[in-house]
């Protein structure tokens, strides 16, 4: 007889172990409690997210891909392939391998779509950089982006990194990859076709990685917690093979079906591919290729050990595929074959050690959790700003908010990628998107991942919300059309009424405002238990977004390019300090609301950018976020350190706070410069789209001024603001 603390350990409620035994009717054995307890995890099953997840607009402006482990749009013959997922935990426990196989295992999600990866993102968030144990996590972490997206050759092309006293004790790592192929090319994972053979490809398994989605994910750290054993390891060489070899494989019209061998493992392969396919799955785990000896049953089946893959090849073409994974190097073994009993049986030697429904396995329960809004809330989001005392000197206040490290240059970080690799990057790292090139056309695609998770905080609604406005915002000032939306939400405990309030907000947001900009959610990640002993993170929704230009050579940065350009501001300022960068860096202070978003004023803002950028009117834009108008305008002055161009601002005559003007973080804000003789015509676009608009200065000098009537408030020396952005960033 099975005892509680057996199936506790694995992460399986009483309840549930009362529902497996109604399911089977029998005890389970060891290795059918293994499967469920994978299977059943938060990380896989989506126990209290599902019923939320359902929420989430699935069609948009193109014909869109969803229900694989990956989504995408069709643009024309092409399908683009896209999703971001979470390696939160693992790379809290073991940085480098944990973030290296995160960007492993979001790669492989693409390829087995049957699209060639050609661009990865990064959205990561770290506690203070005072603290040694951040600065080290921050190093691993992107040591394993590196080693891992370099050595594969795809390019890192973008991301973001933020800091907060949250993530102390529980970074985030989001990875997001993607991939293109023929729309006509693209593979399922799914196994179906009775006396189909099922063949495992790619590494040997070990057992690294064992119980990683059950324990590791799907749990909060506690004090004192050892986890290392459930890091798996990544080997990127191996993963370039494999790359080749699948899409070669796909490409024979021999693959019925393709899934990788991700959280939970072969697990996961055999239940959801047979699942998907109303059919069954016989597998003999002893033709399993292994690294290691005497593993258990359970453990193969557990096993997350990396770069392995689980194929559905047709009856008697078993040979021409396994011939092109032996040319690359890999293992490829027939393991069992396709059935119509709708069981996943499992066997060792012959020995039946699992037989459970396939759709038993998949269906995990569901269930509604209780929620309730923070009450610590109603006060924290009082401010009272005329307790907020105003800076004696704005230009001290500037240099200390570019010194900020969520605002402070990243260089340092994204310059250990390969950004080039493919030869397709059109804008680089550190403008407002990534542009990659779409080869054998003249479109691009232009990608960003956005999230401030001080206004989900605040205000999980609006915060949400505005992390969608803000990436679609970041691919318009780039040349970029909106097009689809993944999204990983990062959460603590769903089993705390307080967390889930924060979820079910963010959702909400995210969806009204998809709707909004009329994409769809193609795909995503859920993670939850985001919690040190100390607290939970911050709720954070990070969205990734992709948007299609027409013409890549239409493509557009946010540095200034010449002296003489009119500087635009479309939008308006508005008396807005909550949840600011310069609230917490200057005052100490978390508090107020987060900023207010109208989003016809949005939809009237990034439509005026757009055609200003597509008819060849404007010469850079960039979007106002953490830090305010000041920090936008002064990255515009020096982001590109070749070829620094000043600015005087002498036309801010709003009645508001000095503060507030500068360094408050009011939505739906866009710097454009332009040469004098465009202005006419993109006044004319702002008026049709009912833009608000004004010329606010102009380019030009080694010095960044901001005139209010006939106060200066911020006179610098470009070499100074430089100096400082790019060298506050520790680069250990």
């Amino acid at each position: 007889m099975i005892k509680p603390d057996v199936y506790h350990s694995l992460g399986l409620s009483d309840e549930e172990y009362k529902n497996i035994l109604r399911i089977l009717k029998r005890e389970p054995t060891p290795t059918e409690l293994a499967m469920f307890s994978v299977e059943w995890s938060e990380h896989c099953g989506y126990l209290c997210s599902r019923k939320w997840l359902k929420l989430l607009p699935k069609t948009g402006k193109y014909k869109t891909l969803i229900g694989e482990d990956s989504g995408g749009i069709i643009i024309d013959d092409l399908a683009i392939v896209f999703k971001m997922e979470s390696h939160n935990h693992p790379s809290q426990v073991e940085p480098k391998q944990g973030a290296a196989t995160g960007v492993g295992g979001i790669i492989r999600d693409i390829f087995t779509a049957g699209a060639r990866p050609i661009a990865l993102l990064d959205s990561l968030r770290f506690g203070p950089l005072s603290q040694a144990y951040n600065r080290y996590l921050l190093a691993g972490v992107v040591d394993g982006i590196q080693f891992y997206g370099n050595c594969v050759g795809v390019p890192t092309v973008g991301g973001e990194i933020y800091f907060d006293e949250s993530y102390s004790g529980n970074c985030l790592v989001n990875a997001m990859c993607i991939g293109i192929a023929k729309k006509n090319e693209l593979s399922q994972a799914r196994a179906f076709g009775i006396g189909n053979s099922i063949m495992y490809v790619g590494s040997s398994t070990g057992r690294d990685g064992i119980g990683g989605c059950s324990i590791l994910a799907s749990n909060e750290f506690k004090e004192g917690e050892e986890k290392r054993p459930t890091v798996q390891i990544g080997d990127p060489f191996t993963e370039k093979c494999l790359i080749e070899a699948t899409l070669e494989a796909i490409n024979t019209g021999y693959v019925v079906g393709i899934k990788d061998m991700g959280a939970a493992g072969l697990t996961c392969c055999t239940s959801e591919m047979a699942s998907a396919g109303n059919s069954g799955m016989d597998v003999e785990i002893q033709a399993v290729p292994r690294r290691e000896e005497n593993m258990e049953p359970w453990e193969v089946m557990m096993s997350e050990s990396q770069e392995r893959m689980l194929v559905c090849v047709k009856n008697g073409k078993e040979r021409q595929v396994r011939e092109i994974f032996l040319k690359w190097g890999l293992n490829a073994s027939v393991i069992g074959h396709v059935t119509d009993d709708g069981l996943v049986t499992i066997r060792d030697n012959g020995k039946v050690v699992a037989s459970i429904k396939a759709h038993s396995l998949t269906k995990a329960p569901i269930y509604d959790m209780p929620s309730a809004k923070p009450k610590r809330l109603k006060e924290l989001n009082k401010l009272r700003l005329g307790r907020i005392p105003k800076p004696a000197d704005y230009n001290e206040v500037l240099l200390k908010l570019l010194r900020a490290p969520s605002i402070a240059n990243k260089a340092w970080v994204y310059e250990q990628y390969d950004h080039m690799v493919q030869t397709n990057t059109v804008v680089l790292p550190g403008s407002d998107a990534a542009v990659i090139r779409l080869k054998g056309t003249n479109k691009a695609i232009a990608a960003t991942t956005d999230c401030n998770s001080r206004y989900c905080f605040l205000n999980p609604y609006r915060g949400a919300e505005i992390a969608v406005a803000e990436a679609a915002r970041n691919l318009v000032c780039s040349g970029g059309r909106p097009a689809a939306v993944t999204d990983c939400l990062n959460f603590g405990n769903p089993e705390k009424p307080e967390s889930f309030w924060y979820f079910k907000n963010c959702v909400e947001g995210i969806r009204d405002a998809c709707k909004s900009f009329k994409v769809a959610v193609v795909s995503g990640n859920v993670s939850f238990y985001n919690e040190s002993p100390k607290s939970a993170i911050n709720p954070t929704p990070a969205i990734g977004m992709i948007g299609i230009l027409n013409d890549a050579n239409k493509a557009c940065s946010q540095n200034f390019k010449q002296d003489g350009d009119v500087i635009i501001l479309l939008g308006r300022c508005g008396e807005e300090l909550g949840a600011s960068e310069y609230l917490k860096e200057i005052h100490h202070l978390t508090r107020g609301d987060a900023p207010k978003l109208d989003l016809k004023l949005e939809k009237a803002v990034q439509d005026t950018t757009l055609e200003a950028i597509e008819k060849g009117l404007v010469n850079s834009a960039h979007d106002c976020s953490e830090g305010g108008l000041a920090v936008a305008l002064a990255e515009c002055c020096i982001s590109n350190e070749a070829n620094m161009v000043g600015a005087v601002i002498n036309n801010l005559n709003y009645d508001i706070r000095e503060d507030a003007l500068l360094f408050g973080e009011s939505q739906s804000r866009i710097i454009l410069s332009c040469n004098s003789r465009s202005v006419k015509e993109i006044d004319k676009i702002a008026k049709r789209n009912k833009a608000p608009y004004r010329i606010i200065g102009l380019t030009g000098g080694i010095e960044f001024r901001i005139l209010s009537g006939k106060k200066e408030l911020i006179n610098l020396r470009l070499e100074n603001l430089s100096k400082e952005w790019r060298g506050s960033l520790p680069a250990k």
